[in-house]
């Protein structure tokens, strides 16, 4: 061979004698075969090799292992982003003439998916309170397909009985969605209480780092199958880098969901006794509207918080301008503090008749507790309060 050729193919590939600790990063497009009849027998589903990273990748195929293995469930999906598990999914299970049911009280890109897109498609969307979720078995039509809900709720820390919504859906044939996304798998687990379907943005705790943009789906194969097709289709996929670091971050995930609990429990107690403070939102807090249902159904309550500051926009502008430990940031689940203000973030864009059915006020600040020492981070919420 001549050099140009001989530099492209020596020395590539793996190694048999090297056998690492951790899943490799197979940052490669294609996958090499022997002869065409292997190539026949992966394509009739009788090889366990991989053709393409659309379809599959080992590095994306360890973190979907340990992905179900946290959920407790047969099969998980990695995807692109939580915004892709979620278009990803309900484009999935569902075609034109289908309704989807879904909370008011939900992330504001779930909303406007579900409420702006899918319409295009002939997919139908019905919106429902909180009081309707308390009542399951009322909320589903004859076109109902899927039920999508949060809990705790984004980001009023809202809590929904999962068992009861799961129930009154699989009487009726209904698939059950809920996004775990603030609950963590460590804190709480949809599938055994009977959800069909789980999804995450993994962008948050799951990789707990804010470095990396991933979804997450999980459930049994049944339905994560049909998914997996759709994924293929719609090129939802995770890119193996990003499946690593995720993977990474899960080995860390009970450790850091401890702390995060612990935390953001102290921070909602002291805010919950400063009388500058209007309102705190927090289900372990024996004040919360739901504290009865969170204690039932989840292990920790969390590392979110959303305090309402009053004052309106301004008062909570005010509040979030004078922060210093606590970053001003959107997102959440990452190792440091962050603050944002949902209705110029999560609910942005959403009209005072959505917001008040979301429980959402101008004042408000959604707070993601991180690991910092808990003394500085009350001691700048303090401060930030003037």
């Amino acid at each position: 061979m001549k050099p140009s050729t001989d530099v492209i193919h020596r020395a590539e590939g793996s190694s048999r004698d090297a056998v690492p600790l951790t899943t490799p990063i197979y940052e490669t497009t294609t996958f090499l075969f022997d002869t065409a009849e292997e190539v026949r027998a992966y394509n009739t589903g009788h090889s366990s090799k991989f053709l393409y990273s659309r379809y599959g990748n080992p590095t994306v195929a360890s973190l979907q292992a340990k992905l179900a293995a946290l959920e407790g469930t047969e099969a998980a999906l990695a995807l692109s982003s939580g915004q892709a598990a979620t278009t990803t999914a309900l484009l999935a299970l569902t075609r034109a003439g289908d309704e989807i049911v879904c909370s008011s009280a939900i992330y504001g890109g779930t909303l406007h998916l579900i409420a702006d897109l899918l319409p295009k498609f002939g997919i139908t969307p019905r919106f429902v309170s909180l009081d309707d979720l308390a009542r399951p078995d009322t909320i589903l039509s004859e076109a109902t397909k899927v039920v999508w809900f949060e809990s705790p709720i984004n980001p009023t820390l809202r809590c929904v009985d999962i068992a009861a919504v799961a129930r009154a859906c699989r009487a009726r044939g209904v698939i059950s969605v809920l996004d775990n996304t603030f609950a963590s798998p460590i804190n709480q687990q949809p599938i055994a209480l009977g959800v069909d379907i789980v999804m995450h943005s993994a962008t948050k705790y799951l990789n707990g780092h804010s470095d990396v943009t991933a979804g997450a789906l999980a459930g049994p194969a049944r339905l994560i199958e049909p998914i997996f097709q759709a994924q293929k289709m719609l090129g939802t996929i995770l890119d193996p880098a990003a499946a690593y670091a995720v993977a990474r971050g899960l080995k860390t995930l009970a450790v850091r969901v401890e702390r995060h609990n612990a935390n953001a429990m102290a921070v909602a107690e002291w805010l919950a006794k400063d009388p500058r403070v209007q309102a705190v939102l927090y289900p372990g807090l024996a004040g919360h509207p739901d504290h009865a249902i969170a204690t039932r159904q989840m292990r920790g309550f969390g590392g979110m918080v959303c305090v309402d500051v009053g004052g309106g926009y301004e008062g909570a502008a005010r509040f979030f301008d004078r922060l210093r430990i606590f970053k001003r940031a959107a997102s959440l689940g990452g190792v440091e503090s962050l603050c944002s203000l949902p209705v110029l973030t999560s609910q942005w864009g959403l009209s005072a008749e959505e917001l008040a059915r979301a429980g959402v006020t101008d004042s408000m600040a959604r707070l993601s507790v991180g690991l910092e020492d808990v003394e500085d981070l009350i001691a700048d919420l303090d401060q930030a309060l003037g």
